[in-house]
């Protein structure tokens, strides 16, 4: 999965650098209820990461939540919201999950910088042993252009770096083994835009295919190594492709303006909106489920649309069904539960549970005051983190997080902030 970025189009690359953080989130037992060329690396030498005089054994895996704020990110334990530290970190960052529950990439717009959670587990025959140290910039990083989308699916973690086009492919667990910078595969498509990728199970890959003008639809990339790669298929008809998420069956999905390319078993299918325009450019996905979760905006012109429907589509019998939650949400709204239920934070501060087969609201669960969204896309507004069976919901207006136990639907605990939060995201530790 990727970290969400919003379904309008962006200025060209040209008068735009996204600065991109990242936050890791993860999950206690206690809250959930259940719980090719080696890598570029910017700057100067790698810091130590963790140092070994932090480093101490924990009892069992320590999850951990990491969110965004102006000025650095911020690590909290994730079974009591405690602060555990943090970086200062100046612009706007994105938070991206590494992919193997310790690590997270944050886009800071000329490279994606690795930043350690400090929570991790390591197998030892048959059984593991666990690790808590002070979080940390590591000192290694990916360089890029515009560092844009960071997927993780299949045990791969792939960036793409929207000014160049560049795809960079690694095995998520190989990430700062023996404190380097994994050996990576590199891949460039023909032209650069705002796009994403995706590495399926058997090497193939998922590519957007668009320039700095416009975007179009995907190919699919045979397996192979860099430019060695071969297209063995093509879709165009996905005006404006937008985010990637990945159904069970791994069936991959990708939002056009006019509804959605579903790639499964080797075939690309259109699933087309009622509407002329009708836009699902984010979506979030689970394997537990065949069906996908999405926005549905149908203004092309509203600088800020706030929509009251959201798009199921379910990838099995290529059909879309639209469910008016009676209330609007943002791009940082959209969860998925441990059965894959589909979770969506309204304005109005509910988080419905969604049966994603049926379009039934189950549950409507209170958990922060009414709020409005913020014309600016980067600016702060509560965001919506899952991991297990607890959804972690944060609330800038009074720098609070609450966690919400999904099997019960109570709020199971809350803390206040030191800083006004942004981005959010977890490491399970």
């Amino acid at each position: 999965m990727s970290s969400i970025t919003p379904s309008f189009d962006l200025p060209s690359r040209t008068t735009r650098r996204r600065l991109r953080a990242v936050a890791a989130v993860g999950l206690s037992a206690t809250l959930l209820g259940a719980c090719a060329a080696p890598g570029n690396q910017a700057g100067a030498a790698p810091e130590p990461s963790p140092s070994t005089a932090s480093t101490k054994e924990a009892p069992g895996p320590a999850p951990r939540l990491v969110y965004t704020h102006d000025g650095g990110v911020a690590v909290l334990d994730a079974r009591t919201l405690k602060p555990v530290g943090g970086v200062e970190l100046e612009g706007f960052n994105r938070l991206n999950p590494a992919g193997d529950g310790r690590h997270v990439l944050i886009s800071t717009g000329d490279a994606f910088r690795v930043f350690d959670s400090g929570a991790w587990s390591e197998a030892h025959g048959d059984h593991s042993h666990h690790y808590v140290s002070d979080p940390a910039l590591t000192g290694l990083s990916f360089d890029a252009d515009e560092a844009g989308h960071v997927v993780t699916h299949a045990g791969r973690t792939v960036l793409f770096s929207d000014g160049s086009g560049k795809v960079e492919s690694f095995a998520s667990a190989d990430l700062t083994k023996g404190g380097e910078l994994p050996a990576t595969d590199q891949y460039t498509t023909p032209e650069p835009h705002h796009g994403v990728a995706v590495e399926l199970e058997d090497g193939k890959m998922l590519v957007t295919l668009g320039n700095e003008e416009s975007r179009k639809g995907i190919a699919i990339l045979s397996a192979g190594k860099g430019q060695d790669r071969r297209e063995i298929a093509r879709n165009e008809d996905c005006p404006g492709v937008h985010g990637e998420a990945v159904a069970g069956g791994e069936a991959v999905t990708v939002g056009c303006t006019d509804g959605m390319l579903i790639y499964k078993d080797g075939v690309i299918t259109k699933v087309p909106s009622p509407d002329a325009y009708g836009r699902m450019g984010n979506q979030a996905g689970s394997e537990k489920s065949p069906v996908i979760l999405g926005d549905y905006k149908v203004d092309k012109g509203a600088k800020l649309e706030r929509p009251t429907r959201i798009s199921l589509v379910n990838t099995d019998s290529a059909s879309l069904r639209l469910v008016d939650i009676g209330t609007s949400y943002s791009f940082r709204s959209l969860g998925r539960g441990p059965a894959g239920e589909a979770l969506v934070l309204g304005t109005d501060g509910g988080l419905r549970v969604i049966n994603p087969l049926t379009g039934a609201v189950e549950k409507n669960i209170p958990v922060v005051a009414a709020w409005e969204e913020s014309e600016t896309w980067q600016d702060p507004r509560p965001t919506l983190f899952v991991q297990g069976s607890t959804a972690f919901v944060t609330e800038p207006a009074t720098r609070t997080i609450r966690a919400v136990n999904l099997s019960s639907g109570k709020v199971a605990g809350s803390a206040q902030l030191e800083h006004v939060p942004n981005e959010l995201t977890g490491v399970t530790g």
